[in-house]
């Protein structure tokens, strides 16, 4: 029995797929890669988990591997107030819920689809009257 050239290389190369695919944490979103570096994300399958106090979690989306210059990720703030000083620039898109940031005495709000950037060394508190969901996108990578 002869075994063609062309079905070894297919074998071999569907292992490596397969090995690879192993090796590489487990996400408990959607994420899609694409061989070109191209990462899509379905933002309404990522569960945000606990951050540094009561009605605030966050995830972030992609590692520094991935994505070595800048950081994505999706925070939650339910009825809450937080004090932050960035370390980075940072882009926030409001997803759901009303997003307020708070700056020397005044409040800037984000609606559903707003951007707010937020550049670095800023001292704010993000703030929210309901129940809040938005995507952040942070330069350089590594915020925290």
């Amino acid at each position: 029995m002869n075994v063609s050239e062309e079905l070894i290389r297919e074998v071999v190369k569907r292992i490596l797929e397969e090995s690879a695919k192993a090796d590489s944490p487990k996400e408990d979103f959607v994420k899609e890669k694409d061989p070109s570096g191209i990462i899509k994300i379905q933002t309404s399958t990522v569960k945000c988990e606990p951050f540094k106090q009561d009605g605030v979690t966050l995830k972030d989306v992609v590692t520094l591997e991935e994505a070595p210059r800048m950081g994505c990720g999706i925070m939650e703030l339910d009825h809450t107030s937080f004090e932050w000083t960035l370390t980075y620039d940072e882009y926030d898109m409001v997803i759901d819920g009303v997003l307020e940031i708070e700056i020397d005495g005044r409040v800037l709000t984000g609606n559903p689809g707003d951007i707010i950037y937020i550049p670095k060394n800023s001292h704010i508190h993000f703030q929210t009257p309901s129940k809040t969901r938005y995507a952040y996108f942070v330069y350089p990578a590594d915020w925290q």
